[in-house]
């Protein structure tokens, strides 16, 4: 870490405890006649947040898209709430993506490399992240620390976020503005060199505006992968006038620097073609780390400026505009273990009874810039005894993406034994983790390509009489992409033009019936496309195809989904319950059907079953967590292909977290989660990944615990103990060169102040 990001956290942590001290007599806001004040509070026991007047408040999704409350919405979303992602201790999406079974993250190779690559219902989704409703382009590693919620959608749900994978999306709700004055302080410590610190505070400037200020600085290693260290630091801030009134004005900016050793994990048998174990893992020391620290990086940079605008024409009508701005750099060098090549080309060798091994790498320089402008109109009327819930918008949006590999050439080093030659080698079973390097790292040819999106929307729920609701939604896009790939050397470059332009028109249709208010039975249908340019999970301008089909514009792959379900809040509203089966099909793949003739006709399918709870048991037992189940199939492919009717990659049959909390002394709360996912393949292609050779995560169960103690009605520590057991487990391979290992035991204590 450097001396600067140190300085930085441990200023932090000082301004941390200073705001303890100056804040020890609670401020309480002093609200005028007729202002709404806006601050609620989350009990350690109560998923259900409470406002000032002691009311419950259901947790629902934030975009205006969302015509019903979820009972009455027809398919199946998940809302992951602030006080989840505190008890938990996560420290980033994927941390919080762990709470909703049936999501999970991609290995980095291919999409979104070193970056979050959430797999829903089966379908690569890494362009389907959202902040507060916009698009959020770019590869990152996204933090959690002004998050309010994360909201799931699974399913295509193309008419609420346009283009996408046709699995689901995921949007990050921030923390946003209110009409009091509040200060949160967390101050963390743990195994691992951990120390975490945030603020977030809140300042009432006037009866209608109101500045909320978030900061957070992290670093620490990785339990179990001792080499594997990380350090960032996020501010957001943000300025609300108008609030409590008819017309709101909202400017925020949210910044964040992350700087960490990047793991690609563990090799595959397909290093020496020999398998230690039936998964084709290799059995290595689950902290054997193949990368090169004098060498190896990877850095994150965002930068984001949004200002929102809403106006209630009346108690019926309103029109909200959101424009964003925003800048992010993934930038990494690292090294693959299983890309030095293997046995039969010099990748690998035994010398000695001792196998050696080439250390591959690869390597990204990707900056983004997006601009994006959304107009929602939404609003309700009656005539009769029909209830119409409509939203229409209008959304705008340009990505600016530049990509570039780096040039990597080794001068001295770690030398390889004969008949391996060069440098960069080390013994595969036991790799030595402080190998020197020296040599030079020169950024190569620049590609660029710019997508514009231009799209219209609309959704209307309709209520019928009081047991009949009739949900519908459209969406049409225009679509393109245009830019310039580079290849050849920074002497010889050889620039190709490409780019294409869609057009496409996606739908959603359902019914509901509700036995009773707090209960619904629904049925629905979606669908969903994805422009070739980012079938692959990443924007490129590539939209044509192989073969016979070079030359020849690509159509959109076609995603269509059925779904059944039922919905139900009992205890007062305190436990939301929810059961799902869906049926999801993907067609319209380039795939091989005889010998160099290539045709649209891939088709997969998923089908499955998901059950979820959210909320209080009791006064005193909150539970959060669910169950999938999954049946994927690989239905059409290559005519050649060894994987017709084999299940998908990423697509776990089984997957199941619970967390729960329980309130054993007036005190004292105590609880933890389970989680479980069974054997999840990680290719689907034939060769190495694929066929009988295919690759995959053995199933694992994972254990974490937690305690919180209330010192005071504005102190509390908790104690967060994650995979107690200690488990060695495979979270993820892609199938071809590496698998990625799960963090091990580790402990964090974390003051919290609240005032």
């Amino acid at each position: 870490m450097t001396d600067s990001r140190a300085l930085a956290i441990k200023a932090l942590f000082m301004a941390g405890g200073a705001a303890g001290i100056l804040g020890s007599t609670p401020v309480l806001a002093e609200a005028n006649e007729g202002v709404v004040v806006a601050e609620v509070s989350q009990d350690a026991t109560n998923l259900g947040t409470i406002d000032v007047h002691g009311r419950k408040v259901r947790r629902e999704p934030t975009g205006p898209e969302f015509v019903a409350p979820l009972v009455d919405t027809p398919r199946a979303v998940t809302v992951i709430p602030q006080q989840v992602i505190e008890q938990t201790g996560a420290m980033s999406l994927q941390d919080v993506l762990a709470n909703s079974p049936g999501i999970t993250l991609g290995a980095g190779e291919g999409g979104q490399p070193l970056a979050d690559r959430p797999i829903i219902r089966g379908q690569a989704s890494g362009n389907n992240i959202f902040v507060d409703g916009l698009r959020d382009s770019g590869g990152q590693q996204r933090e959690v620390f002004n998050l309010e919620q994360v909201e799931v959608v699974k399913g295509p749900d193309a008419v609420y976020s346009g283009r996408g994978s046709g699995g689901g999306s995921i949007n990050l709700a921030t923390k946003q503005p209110r009409l009091n004055n509040f200060t949160h302080v967390s101050l963390g410590a743990g195994t691992d060199a951990y120390l975490r610190g945030t603020i977030d505070t809140n300042y009432r400037i006037s009866d209608n505006a109101a500045l909320r200020l978030n900061i957070m600085g992290a670093q620490g290693d990785v339990a179990g992968r001792d080499s594997v260290d990380y350090d960032k630091w996020g501010l957001s801030a943000a300025f609300a006038a108008g609030l409590g009134t008819d017309t709101t004005f909202t400017v925020g900016y949210y910044h964040l620097t992350s700087n960490q050793m990047p793991d690609y994990g563990l090799p595959l048998f397909t290093k020496t073609g020999v398998r230690d174990d039936e998964s084709g893992v290799l059995n290595v020391p689950r902290d054997a780390f193949y990368g090169v620290k004098d060498r190896d990086y990877l850095e994150n940079k965002v930068d984001t400026f949004t200002a929102i605008f809403q106006h209630d024409f009346s108690d019926n009508l309103r029109i909200r505009n959101v424009t964003r701005y925003s800048e992010t750099l993934n930038d990494y060098v690292v090294t693959n273990p299983g890309d030095g090549g293997n046995v039969t080309n010099g990748g690998v060798a035994n010398v000695g009874g001792v196998w050696w091994m080439k250390r591959g790498n690869k390597s990204r320089w990707n900056p983004t810039r997006t601009v994006a402008n959304v107009t929602d109109l939404t609003g309700s009327y009656e005539h009769g005894n029909i209830t119409h819930n409509f939203n229409a918008g209008v959304e705008l949006s340009r990505e600016k993406n530049r990509n570039a590999s780096y040039a990597i050439t080794t001068t001295g080093g770690s030398a390889c034994p004969a008949p391996l030659t060069g440098y960069d080698c080390t013994p595969l079973y036991a790799p030595n983790t402080s190998d020197s390097w020296q040599g030079t790292i020169q950024r190569s040819l620049v590609s660029r390509n710019s997508t514009d999106t231009l799209a219209v929307y609309a959704f209307d729920s309709i209520n019928i009489g009081e047991k009949l609701i009739l949900n519908l939604g459209v969406r049409y896009d225009d679509y393109s992409v245009d830019g310039v790939d580079a290849s050849g050397t920074l002497t010889a470059p050889v620039y190709t033009v490409n780019g294409g332009d869609w057009s496409f028109t996606n739908y959603q249709v359902g019914v509901v019936y509700k036995p009773t208010q707090n209960s619904s039975v629904y049925a629905s249908w979606a669908t969903s496309s994805t422009p070739p340019t980012i079938s692959a999970g990443d924007q490129n301008t590539t939209g044509v195809g192989s073969g016979n089909l070079a030359g020849t514009l690509l159509e959109p792959e076609d995603t269509e989904s059925f779904e059944i379900g039922a919905k139900a809040t009992l205890f007062d509203d305190r436990l939301a319950l929810g059961v799902a089966a869906f049926q999801l099909t993907r067609e319209n793949a380039q795939i091989l059907v005889a010998p160099n003739i290539y045709e649209q006709a891939g088709e997969v399918e998923v089908k499955g079953v998901e059950l979820s709870a959210s909320g209080n048991i009791t006064d005193k037992w909150q539970v959060f967590g669910g169950y999938t189940w999954q049946d994927s199939e690989l239905v059409k492919g290559a005519y050649n292909s060894t994987v017709i009717g084999e299940q998908l990659a990423n697509t776990p049959e089984h997957s199941v977290s619970l967390f729960t909390t329980y309130r054993l002394l007036p005190k004292l709360t105590v609880g933890g989660g389970v989680y479980y996912v069974s054997k999840s393949w990680g290719g689907n292609q034939n060769g190495a990944g694929g066929g009988t050779n295919r690759v995959y995560a053995p199933e694992y169960t994972r254990v974490d615990l937690m305690g919180t103690y209330d010192i005071n009605d504005t102190a509390s520590l908790t104690l967060n103990v994650k995979n107690v057991g200690d488990e060695r487990y495979i979270m993820r391979t892609n199938g071809v060169h590496h698998a990625d290992v799960a963090p091990g035991r580790s402990a964090m204590l974390t003051l919290n102040l609240r005032y």
